[in-house]
């Protein structure tokens, strides 16, 4: 099984509008959430490939192992990311993809490895937001299964429209893949959390 995680990042400069932060501060927030996706990620050892689809290059470092980086030039949207990720994933052959978005930071390898124990032919797995009203995972299987619709209550949509495709569509509720970040509320529960307390640590440094 040849399995590749795409993650659309949006410059750090311009995500994550709705926090009360200053520019910088922000970007460093930001940092640190992507940087924690990728390696709960890398140390599954399950995904083969992670694709990043983004107009910052500088965002992979040397220690990001089988990334490669797509550019996003006009940064037009989430769904249109996916779907150049998606062009690549699907010329290298590869028999599943799962989207992660960049602001998950609690993201375990164990998550990970729950989500894609999983196979089938044809198979659809949905992790919704914490709010219900996103989709902070994505499993397609085959990878040009399904169009994305990242947008209100996505994560209804790609239920509705997994379903239509395939019987084996599923809503997965994984607690750390639900909790993303999108307000200072989420700061503040992000900051009461106790999995991963060295990295609350460092984004309370950030933000006070």
């Amino acid at each position: 099984m040849k399995i590749a995680a795409i993650i659309p990042v949006k410059t750090f400069s311009n995500a994550k509008s709705r926090l009360r932060l200053p520019a910088s501060k922000k970007e460093e927030l930001c940092k640190i959430m992507f940087n924690e996706v990728i390696k709960a990620i890398m140390k599954t050892n399950i995904i083969n490939k992670i694709v990043i689809v983004s107009k910052s290059k500088d965002i992979i470092s040397d220690e990001m192992v089988n990334v490669i980086h797509i550019n996003d030039k006009y940064e037009i949207g989430v769904n249109n990311a996916i779907s150049i990720a998606d062009k690549y994933v699907l010329r290298n052959g590869f028999d599943a993809s799962v989207v992660f978005p960049q602001d998950i930071p609690l993201i375990k390898p164990v998550d990970v490895i729950s989500l894609l124990k999983w196979q089938a032919k044809k198979l659809v797995c949905i992790v919704p937001s914490k709010r219900f009203d996103g989709t902070n995972a994505l499993v397609r299987m085959p990878t040009n299964l399904m169009k994305t619709h990242y947008d209100e209550d996505s994560y209804k949509i790609h239920l509705q429209i997994g379903k239509r495709h395939t019987n084996n569509t599923s809503l997965v509720l994984i607690k750390r893949i639900m909790f993303d970040v999108d307000n200072h509320n989420d700061l503040k529960l992000l900051l009461k959390q106790t999995d991963k307390p060295e990295i609350c640590k460092a984004i309370r440094n950030i933000i006070y």
